[in-house]
């Protein structure tokens, strides 16, 4: 079974982006907007735990998630097309 790589690239792309919109918004429900930058801040660009920080990682997250996606996919699609074959 091959997967659609568009497909997997954009459901990648927006479930990492919303999870790392949503892990800054639960952590400053807890220790509040410290703007702070953490690890994932060394990585993206200006992120911090803040509400402009979380746009911030929303907005670096999205093509992130899609290019890993789009390569994840296009690799099973060549592993499965070689496995195929044998």
């Amino acid at each position: 079974m091959k997967l659609n790589v568009k497909a997997f690239a954009i459901t990648t792309g927006l479930l990492w982006g919303l999870a790392v919109l949503c892990i800054t918004w639960w952590i400053m429900l807890f220790d509040g907007a410290t703007g702070e930058t953490i690890i994932l801040g060394k990585i993206y660009r200006s992120y911090n735990i803040s509400p402009m920080g979380s746009l911030i990682g929303l907005i670096w997250a999205l093509p992130d998630g899609f290019i890993g996606g789009a390569i994840f996919a296009w690799v099973y699609n060549k592993i499965v097309a070689c496995t195929a074959k044998e």
